[in-house]
């Protein structure tokens, strides 16, 4: 199923107009994400809101839940965690005006019925599949979350940090100083939401916790999205995004205003920009952007001024070195890495 499930993810014809498939934003050779700002449509006219995030290790984020240990929401999809299931949100870009450009279930499972594979779901769901547009939309979703959560899907776990971890490389001196000011407490504290260990369960490292922060990043003002008709984006130039608060899956919604989901740093050297509106250009400038946020003014306001973290980032007094080095150490955690011979 996972190989009928990569046929889909990498069609262009599901969309419209055609021509965008879930690879078109999701590139295996960018981490599953891509490069632009925000998301673009298949409709070249058209954007999201929002930068596209890395889809590497997706089918490993836990099940929606509140941590009341430190009261912040964990796991969900998106950058908002709006979808609860890889299943759900496999539908979301299919679905949305912005991205994919279906209007209907039935839009995406007739074209998916006139594709050269369409004969491999009535092979696997039944010759009738297609006699009901809702179960058949479900069968094209399954066929994706299979393929995402397949070893076929992505490279994972094969960085030159995890062939470190399974002894079986050495850091470079330069790259051991950025590990150790990533886990320091008292320097980057990166650990603290990125971490970085086998954990007591034996399970692999995947740098996030799944949680939700309001890094107090600023507005993008050139993004297109606040261009879009009054359809798509009623506020116009003065639109505010505001992250988790918008999910309806949360009783809270007002203490939630600007959070959004903690990415996952495998492949981050890949998936540039940054943040979750695609305002911050390079990697380096990411960690200036959290060593300096609270005393160099030229970062500006946040989107959202309530909620902002202001215990783990903003004054890190880290010097360039420190810097350089931790962008050395984030650079191994590039996948499919392969030892120099």
């Amino acid at each position: 199923m996972s190989a009928l499930g990569k046929m889909v993810f990498f069609d262009p014809k599901l969309s419209t107009p055609v021509g965008q498939s879930c690879a078109s934003c999701h590139k295996p050779d960018k981490g599953y994400a891509d490069n632009q700002i925000v998301a673009a449509g298949a409709n070249p006219i058209l954007f999201g809101n929002r930068n596209v995030p890395s889809i590497s290790y997706v089918s490993f984020t836990p099940k929606w839940h509140f941590n009341s240990e430190d009261g912040t929401w964990i796991g969900g999809f998106f950058w908002d965690g709006r979808s609860l299931t890889l299943h759900e949100q496999a539908a979301g870009p299919l679905l949305s005006p912005l991205e994919m450009g279906n209007q209907t279930k039935s839009d995406v499972v007739n074209k998916v019925k006139k594709a050269a594979y369409a004969p491999h779901f009535t092979k696997l769901f039944g010759a009738d599949i297609w006699t009901d547009s809702n179960r058949a939309f479900e069968a094209i979703l399954e066929t994706l979350v299979k393929f995402q959560s397949s070893k076929a899907f992505a490279p994972r776990f094969s960085s030159k940090y995890d062939a470190y971890l399974r002894k079986k490389v050495e850091l470079s001196s330069q790259e051991k100083r950025g590990l150790k000011i990533f886990e320091d407490e008292d320097k980057g504290n990166c650990a603290a939401c990125h971490p970085s260990q086998i954990n007591e369960q034996g399970e692999w490292p995947l740098f996030t916790d799944f949680s939700y922060d309001n890094l107090g990043v600023p507005r993008l003002l050139s993004s297109p999205f606040l261009n879009m008709e009054e359809r798509y984006n009623p506020a116009g130039k003065n639109y505010i995004d505001n992250g988790l608060a918008d999910n309806p899956n949360i009783q809270t919604p007002t203490i939630q205003r600007g959070k959004f989901k903690v990415p996952t740093l495998r492949n981050i050297a890949l998936t540039a920009p940054y943040m979750h509106n695609g305002v911050v250009t390079t990697l380096f400038e990411v960690l200036e952007y959290y060593n300096s946020r609270d005393v160099d003014s030229k970062w500006g306001s946040p989107e959202v001024a309530e909620n902002v973290n202001n215990e783990e980032l903003g004054d890190l007094k880290l010097t360039t070195q420190d810097i350089e080095d931790l962008e050395a150490f984030l650079n191994t955690l590039t996948d499919d890495w392969q030892a120099a011979s």
